[in-house]
């Protein structure tokens, strides 16, 4: 056995201590946000179907509609809503783009750790200006 492999930590069963001191590779912080993502779309889906009734039903509620992101609703201010809005926002673009992602790697049988590093870095940094792009529209800064 080399010298290198004798120093290289290893982590098994990974006591509270060591959690701070671990590096999750990409595709596994990748991996754990896809789960994050598709919890909160369906944790929020009720707010979907509000918003998509709301805008689509007449005239009068879709002016009520995006009065709620100028005005806010009952007790949230409009802020609040802007950023619920956003992390649904972020949560379909993130679980969209890393289902790509997905798809890719099994059509293609890409199932590298290189490739897996690379697809892991463009999914968060596609996702993460999506979500920037999109939340500065929605916060009006364009």
């Amino acid at each position: 056995m080399t010298d290198s492999a004798k120093t290289r930590p290893v982590y098994r069963n990974i006591h509270v201590t060591q959690i701070v001191r671990y590096r999750l590779p990409p595709a596994g912080i990748v991996s754990i946000l896809h789960r994050v993502s598709g919890v909160l779309m369906f944790v929020l889906l009720p707010f979907v179907v509000w918003m998509l009734d709301a805008s689509l039903t007449s005239e009068i509620s879709y002016d009520s509609f995006t009065n709620v992101f100028a005005a806010g609703v009952g007790v949230l201010p409009a802020w609040f809503v802007k950023l619920v809005t956003l992390g649904l926002l972020w949560g379909y673009l993130f679980h969209f783009i890393a289902g790509v992602r997905h798809l890719w790697m099994d059509a293609t049988h890409s199932v590298s750790k290189a490739q897996g590093h690379s697809s892991a870095l463009v999914t968060l940094a596609l996702s993460t200006a999506l979500t920037l792009v999109l939340g500065a529209k929605l916060f009006g800064l364009y």
